[in-house]
C-alpha cells in the first residue's frame, strides 16, 4: 500500500490566528473566557482550548455580564455586537481577517443602498455574521444564494444596484458556476475585486484535485462541521474516488482500504497536523506502506497579525 500526502493541508492563517488568539487571552486573563461558537470547526481543537479553560456557548446572553468574550474565526452579526456592548464585555474578535473582507464588502453594499447576494450555505455561522452584517435601513437587502436554482428565482429588473459577495469556505467549481450564471442574467452586477474564496480554500482544493488522481482513496480528516473539509471530500468523490472524511483515526473503518493501493491523505483548514501524524503512525503498524512524494507542508506564506492588545 503507496500513501500520499497533500503538500498544502492543515491549519490555514485564520485558524492558527483564532486559537492563538484564545490561548493568549486564557494566558493573560485567566479562565473562564468565553468564545462565541466553536472557535474553528475541529472537535479536537475545541475539546484542547476547552482544557485550558475557555468555554463555548452559541449566545451571548450565555455570557455573564461585564465577562470576556471572543469572536470565532467565522465572525459575528451587527446584533452580536451589539448585545456584547450592552452587556458591558470585554471584547476580542478573532475574526478572520478574509471574512472581515467581506463582511467590509456588504457594510459597503448596503450604504449605497444596493441589493447583495450571498453565495453560501445557510445556518453557517459565517453566512449568518455576514448576512448580519447588512444594514437594510439604507434600503437594500441581502439575498441567500445556495444554488443554480435560487438564482432562476431572483426577479430583480437589472443589476445596476446589484452585487454578490460568497462564503469564503465554498467549492470553486460550484461558486463559479453560480457567479458566471449571475454575470450572465445580470451583466451589470457588481463582484469583489478579487475572490471571496479564502487563499487556502483553493490551495486545499487544488492539492486535492491532484491527490484524487494518484489515489484510489482518499482520506480527509476534519470536522462534520467544518465546511472545507467537506469541500475537499465532495471534490475527491467527484473525481471519481472514493472518499471519507474523519474526525481522527477514531472513525476509519479498516474495510476502506480493500481493494486499495494507492491512498491520498488532506486535512481542512482547521484539523491539527497532530491528527495526520496519528493517522499515518495507526495505519502503519495495522497496515504498513510506503510513503509517496514529500509528508512536509509547503508554506503558503501567509501570515495574520494578533490584534494589537495580544502582540
Amino acid at each position: 500500500m503507496n500513501i500520499r500526502l497533500a503538500e498544502t493541508r492543515g491549519f490555514c492563517a485564520g485558524v492558527d490566528r483564532a486559537i492563538e488568539i484564545v490561548k493568549k487571552v486564557l494566558e493573560m486573563k485567566g479562565s473562564p473566557v468565553y468564545v462565541k461558537h466553536e472557535v474553528v470547526h475541529n472537535k479536537t481543537v475545541v475539546n484542547e482550548l476547552k482544557s485550558l479553560g475557555a468555554v463555548f456557548v452559541e449566545e451571548i446572553q450565555e455570557v455573564p455580564k461585564g465577562e470576556i468574550v471572543i469572536y470565532s474565526a467565522h465572525g459575528v452579526s451587527r446584533i452580536v455586537e451589539s448585545e456584547s456592548k450592552e452587556k458591558e464585555l470585554d471584547i476580542f474578535d478573532a475574526t478572520c481577517p478574509l471574512v472581515s473582507k467581506v463582511h467590509a464588502e456588504v457594510n459597503t453594499y448596503s450604504k449605497l443602498g444596493y441589493d447583495c447576494l450571498l453565495i453560501g450555505h445557510l445556518n453557517h455561522p459565517e453566512v449568518e455574521g455576514t448576512m448580519g452584517q447588512f444594514d437594510t435601513s439604507y434600503g437594500g437587502s441581502i439575498t441567500l444564494i445556495e444554488t443554480i436554482e435560487d438564482v432562476d428565482k431572483l426577479n430583480f429588473d437589472d443589476g445596476k444596484n446589484l452585487a454578490y459577495v460568497t462564503q469564503t469556505t465554498l467549492s470553486v467549481d460550484d461558486t463559479q458556476e453560480i457567479t458566471d450564471l449571475l454575470v450572465s442574467t445580470y451583466p451589470d452586477i457588481t463582484g469583489p475585486k478579487k475572490d471571496d474564496i479564502c487563499y487556502a480554500t483553493q490551495n486545499r482544493q487544488d492539492a486535492v484535485k491532484q491527490l484524487a488522481l494518484e489515489s484510489d482513496l482518499v482520506l480527509v480528516i476534519g470536522s462534520i462541521n467544518s465546511s472545507n473539509s467537506n469541500r475537499l471530500r465532495e471534490i475527491a468523490e467527484r473525481s471519481g474516488v472514493d472518499s471519507y472524511l474523519i474526525d481522527s483515526i477514531d472513525d476509519f473503518d479498516p474495510s476502506w482500504l480493500e481493494g486499495k493501493k494507492e491512498i491520498g491523505i488532506t486535512s481542512g483548514a482547521s484539523a491539527p497536523e497532530h491528527l495526520v501524524k496519528e493517522v499515518l503512525s495507526s495505519l502503519k503498524k495495522d497496515f504498513g506502506y510506503s510513503l509517496k512524494g514529500s509528508h512536509e507542508i509547503i508554506d503558503e506564506g501567509i501570515a495574520f497579525r494578533l490584534p494589537k492588545g495580544l502582540r
